[in-house]
């Protein structure tokens, strides 16, 4: 389960900060890197270099330029992969856009994302890499070929993929910079007041349950958090809301939504499977019940992406319907509105 929380971290990248040691003789850029960072291989070095993700004293340089002492050299670099068998699997994906250098897809809750521990198969690379098999960056054997986001398992919604090593440090940097749009709907458990606002705390692994993420509003430990919200309908007990990224931690808007007391609507690991408002009238209780046999899931979908084309640099954005069980949820609830007003 620890492991797990691994896996559904959105950022697969990683910043490097090197400074040029006094004693550094004259040195190609890629050929320094290569020496500095481990479990890189010089030719995702010279990509990454040519996609502007490696900056010397703050400006884009090129491979061939001289290290020399006392030069600042920062880098984004996806994460190495972890070791392992990676078998490509004839699995359906639903593919909303596709072209030579990234495909966009709508997944479906309960796929993970990408291999880890005790999810080696039946994942989403698993079906890239069957349906890519073709494209030399999914036929390294790689544990996430082209992956520069993710969403949890049970959270369906938008995720763009890259096909080549220049797209993919490209989109990476567009992560980093924190220049894409994403936006989220969830339903969750009463109506944040006010009806439209941001939630602020730093981000971390929580001090009492390491199973779990938790805010630390005065910033004291974990990563700067920010998630904007509004209001797009009240259902009573529950509201449909939609969240906007500002930044990509790990379960951010779930944690951000139980920190203001707004759970999303049947999430176990933050509280809001159980009843959270409403009345304690046994006939309620069961209604509640059937809502969660009905969205058996955490109520969270990701639900448009804006980016730049990586290499035309075109303006793209993708959109998404909600999936059947939200929509059913909130029908559902719509319904038990309507029938408390008729009584």
């Amino acid at each position: 389960m620890l492991e797990e929380i691994f896996e559904e971290q959105s950022e697969l990248f990683e910043h490097h900060r090197i400074i040029a040691d006094k004693g550094q003789g004259l040195m190609r850029l890629d050929k320094f890197l290569f020496n500095r960072i481990e479990n890189v291989s010089r030719n995702k070095i010279q990509m990454a270099v040519k996609a502007g993700n490696v900056l010397v004293n703050g400006g884009a340089s090129k491979s061939n330029y001289k290290v020399k002492p006392g030069d600042l050299v920062t880098v984004v670099l996806p994460y190495p992969d972890r070791e392992f068998e990676l078998i490509p699997e004839n699995i359906p994906i639903n593919i909303i856009y596709e072209d030579d250098y990234l495909i966009v897809v709508n997944k479906e809750p309960g796929m993970v994302v990408h291999p880890g521990h005790g999810n080696y198969s039946g994942t989403l690379v698993n079906a890239l890499c069957w349906h890519l098999k073709d494209v030399p960056l999914f036929s390294t054997g790689e544990v996430r070929p082209g992956l520069v986001h993710r969403i949890d398992k049970e959270t369906s919604g938008i995720l763009v993929i890259a096909k080549t090593e220049l797209a993919l440090n490209r989109l990476a940097k567009q992560f980093y910079d924190r220049t894409t749009r994403r936006t989220y709907q969830a339903i969750v458990w009463g109506t944040p007041e006010p009806v439209e606002g941001k939630v602020e705390g730093n981000i971390g692994r929580s001090v009492r349950d390491r199973m779990k993420m938790q805010v630390f509003p005065a910033g004291e430990a974990g990563k700067t958090a920010v998630t904007h919200y509004r209001v797009i309908e009240k259902l009573g007990y529950v509201s449909l809301i939609e969240c906007r990224l500002e930044t990509g931690r790990t379960h951010q808007i779930r944690v951000h939504m139980e920190y203001i007391r707004h759970p999303v609507f049947n999430d176990e690991r933050y509280g809001g499977n159980k009843i959270v408002r409403g009345t304690v009238f046994s006939k309620y209780k069961q209604f509640i019940e059937n809502c969660f046999t009905l969205m058996p899931r955490h109520a969270l979908h990701a639900k448009s992406l804006g980016f730049k084309h990586p290499v035309s640099g075109r303006e793209m954005f993708f959109d998404s319907v909600l999936p059947d069980d939200m929509l059913l949820l909130a029908n559902k609830w719509r319904k038990y509105l309507a029938d408390r007003a008729a009584d």
